[in-house]
């Protein structure tokens, strides 16, 4: 392990920021984070966004000890909620539509980096309990040996023969905003989920609305034909299994760029641990590590190799992607969805 003043020094050069003032603060979090020697996460985990490269790199700079527990953004919300003084877990990262909701249940604890100027003011939480690290697009991602013709578009999904995976409809971010680009697609937005939920309902209606969960192994085993998931994670996927075995395509009738932030547990027994991780995530190494998990860095100042680069989308294929533009009308559609996909998707299922 190096040194807590060549570990503060390396931090404070990745952030381009040699300050003095900076400096002293980074060294002071630092002999903090190393005093408490680990942090727990939520909703981390190692596979996705390549969260394990940035935990190396804490394990390595600073000796911290790490453990993830995975979970969906509400669940982690809810367990900071009812673990409180108790925690278990000192940060988590939390789809964009819940980070409000965080914050208004009074279970996270503000952090700026000191890259805070370089993330967008869209992007982050004027008082700093939230930040987004990364962004996602919804995608299509489909296995080439059951499907002929990977769909490119919501009109070649509804058309095809092959089952569709969508994920945990109402619980998680993925799968919400997999409903919210149908509705983008379709005509609807934030406040209008009916074009998308009319769409799902006749994939129900056919038989093609399938509970698999679409994670690494059920691709892996066949067992899922077309799944929707932030592009991502469907690009880290398909270069585990083969390139050949797997097509990732941006819906051209449109789709929802969002992203996730993380929440510092107010209640965390590592608290400093959590700023560490949070610091180094938005330095540019940490950002590397997240686009080399084929996740968009937030910091639009950072350089990515050119092999990292080569792996993602080629940007045409975003043309047609919107961001969520009325936050509180989306937060009210998100709270509703869980009863509308019961009632009107679910419901026809054959």
């Amino acid at each position: 392990m190096k040194t807590l003043l060549t570990s503060a020094t390396l931090l404070v050069t990745t952030l381009s920021t040699p300050l003095m003032a900076k400096e002293a603060n980074i060294q002071s979090l630092v002999n903090a984070a190393q005093k408490e020697g680990q942090v727990y996460s939520v909703g981390m985990p190692g596979s996705w966004a390549n969260w394990k490269d940035t935990w190396n790199d804490l394990n390595k700079l600073y000796g911290l000890k790490h453990q993830d527990t995975d979970m969906s953004s509400a669940q982690e919300i809810a367990k900071f909620a009812a673990e409180k003084n108790n925690a278990t877990a000192d940060i988590g990262d939390i789809g964009f539509a819940f980070a409000r909701v965080a914050v208004k249940k009074g279970v996270t604890q503000a952090y700026k980096p000191t890259t805070w100027d370089s993330i967008p003011d869209w992007a982050k939480d004027k008082d700093g309990h939230w930040a987004l690290a990364y962004t996602g697009t919804i995608s299509f991602i489909s296995n080439n040996k059951l499907v002929k013709n990977p769909p490119t578009s919501w009109d070649d999904l509804l058309e095809g023969n092959y089952k569709v995976s969508v994920g945990d409809v109402g619980v998680a971010a993925q799968a919400n905003n997999a409903v919210l680009a149908a509705a983008f697609a379709k005509g609807g937005d934030e406040s209008n989920l009916k074009p998308a939920i009319k769409f799902f309902a006749e994939l129900a209606k056919q038989g093609r609305l399938s509970y698999t969960d679409p994670g690494l192994a059920n691709l892996e085993k066949g067992e899922v034909e077309v799944a929707l998931l932030w592009d991502f994670n469907a690009l880290n996927y398909r270069d585990k299994l083969g390139r050949d075995r797997f097509s990732v395509n941006i819906p051209q009738d449109g789709s929802v760029i969002s992203g996730y932030t993380t929440i510092i547990n107010k209640f965390a027994k590592n608290p400093n641990s959590a700023k560490l991780a949070r610091e180094y995530i938005f330095s540019d190494q940490g950002q590397i590590n997240l686009a080399e998990g084929y996740a968009r860095p937030i910091r639009s100042d950072v350089v990515l190799p050119q092999s990292i680069q080569d792996k993602l989308i080629p940007n045409d294929q975003y043309t047609n992607v919107q961001p969520v533009s009325d936050f509180k009308a989306w937060e009210r559609s998100a709270r509703k969805l869980p009863r509308q996909w019961q009632e009107n998707v679910l419901i026809n299922q054959q």
